[in-house]
């Protein structure tokens, strides 16, 4: 195993709960409408325009899905404060970083807003590939975003693991060959996730070499 790629948000920072929160507030304050939490959930992962199908399902095509999100914003910068690493994430980019493993990160989101937040949290430095919408034509759950980034590392499916935390993100990776561990976070976890090669509630349950230890014993990593 040569190479780890991240997913960000929801995985690296557990911005989707405070999205989440942002939108359900404003949803019943805007149209008394209570935002389902697993329809939101599946719009995780990918573009604005699978987010705003969904809101124009449950609110009618006259929605606003652009004011919508524009007052969600602020309440998101309102809620989330000063952003954390969940737990486990700093102790795997170490621990990939002593192995010689080359770290990247594949992101629907767009490149200003992911460089933001690495810059922020101190851990732009761990990733020598860093692939975002801004890269490619189509994101999750298209692949393209894990074929550009595998090409960018120079690595093939079978040398790379994957991390995500939604079912776009599991699509993308396992359509681009490569295994992919699910980590959910309180948004995502109730998800039904299938085909995956393994999932665990946090990073900071198992160290990345034993989690790769039990892949291989699984024959899900040779």
């Amino acid at each position: 195993m040569k190479g780890v790629i991240f997913d960000f948000d929801g995985l690296i920072v557990d911005t989707e709960s405070t999205w989440y929160e942002a939108f359900k507030e404003v949803f019943w304050e805007s149209h008394h409408i209570s935002l389902d939490l697993i329809g939101y959930s599946h719009c995780i992962g990918t573009g604005n325009d699978v987010l705003y199908t969904y809101f124009r399902e449950i609110a009618g095509d006259l929605v606003n899905c652009e004011l919508i999100e524009e007052y969600a914003t602020l309440r998101y910068e309102e809620k989330m404060g000063v952003p954390v690493l969940r737990e486990g994430v700093k102790e795997y980019l170490d621990e990939a970083k002593q192995s010689n493993m080359k770290i990247a990160l594949a992101s629907s989101s767009s490149k200003q807003w992911v460089h933001t937040y690495l810059e922020r949290l101190n851990i732009i430095d761990y990733f020598e590939v860093i692939n975002t919408k801004d890269d490619v034509i189509k994101i999750k759950p298209d692949p393209e975003l894990y074929h550009k980034t595998l090409m960018d590392l120079g690595l093939s499916p079978k040398e790379t693991i994957v991390f995500e935390d939604s079912l776009n993100g599991l699509s993308a990776a396992k359509q681009a060959g490569i295994r992919c561990i699910i980590v959910p976070n309180n948004v995502t976890r109730n998800l039904k996730f299938e085909n995956f090669d393994a999932r665990i509630d946090s990073m900071a349950e198992i160290t990345l070499s034993d989690l790769l230890k039990n892949l291989e014993r699984k024959g899900a990593v040779k």
